[in-house]
C-alpha cells in the first residue's frame, strides 16, 4: 500500500511540472513580421506586415493574450479596387497541443484603407480566424493562420493566410 501511494506521489511530482510546461514555450511578449495571401472582393494579392502581442497562460495547456499589427497590401486592380493600410488590434485564445504546437483563435477589430474609384475611405470591421503556432526553440516560433475580416457597410470581407515568424522576449 505505502508503495502504491509512493509511486502515485511520485508520477503526480514528475508529470505536474511536465504539464506546466506545455504552455511555457508560448508566453510573454513576441513580436514578428507576416506575410501571405489577402483576398478583398475576387481581388487578390500580397499581404505583409509587422505585429506585436502578449501571452499569458491561464492553465497549463490554455494560453490567452492580446496582439496588435500593422500590414499592407498589394490587393487590388489598377481601375477599381486597392487596399492597403491595415490596423488590426484582437484578443488570441491558444491551446498548447504539444509542447512546441499551440493552435489558437482570436477575434478583434480592423481599420483598413480602401480606394475605390480614385476615393480613398477607411473602413471598420471585426477580424476573427486561427492558426497554429510552432515554437521552434523557446524564443522563436513561426505560425500559419486564416484571417476573415467582415467590414461595416456591407462592403463584403476579406481573407488573408498568412505565415509569420517572430521571437519572444
Amino acid at each position: 500500500m505505502k508503495t502504491a501511494i509512493f509511486a502515485a506521489l511520485a508520477a503526480a511530482c514528475v508529470t505536474a511540472p511536465a504539464l506546466a510546461q506545455d504552455a511555457e514555450n508560448f508566453t510573454g511578449p513576441r513580436a514578428g513580421i507576416t506575410m501571405g495571401y489577402d483576398d478583398f472582393q475576387d481581388h487578390s494579392g500580397f499581404s505583409y506586415g509587422v505585429n506585436a502581442g502578449y501571452d499569458l497562460a491561464l492553465a497549463p495547456r490554455i494560453v490567452a493574450g492580446v496582439e496588435v499589427g500593422l500590414g499592407d497590401a498589394t490587393t487590388g486592380s489598377e481601375s477599381t479596387v486597392d487596399a492597403s493600410r491595415d490596423l488590426a488590434a484582437s484578443v488570441r485564445l491558444g491551446y498548447a497541443i504539444q509542447p512546441q504546437i499551440l493552435a489558437f483563435t482570436k477575434v478583434g477589430y480592423a481599420s483598413s484603407r480602401f480606394e475605390v474609384d480614385g476615393v480613398g475611405a477607411a473602413q471598420e470591421g471585426v477580424r476573427y480566424g486561427g492558426g497554429l503556432e510552432y515554437a521552434v526553440n523557446p524564443r522563436t516560433y513561426i505560425s500559419a493562420e486564416y484571417a476573415r475580416t467582415e467590414y461595416e457597410s456591407n462592403i463584403g470581407g476579406r481573407d488573408a493566410g498568412l505565415v509569420s515568424v517572430g521571437v519572444r522576449f
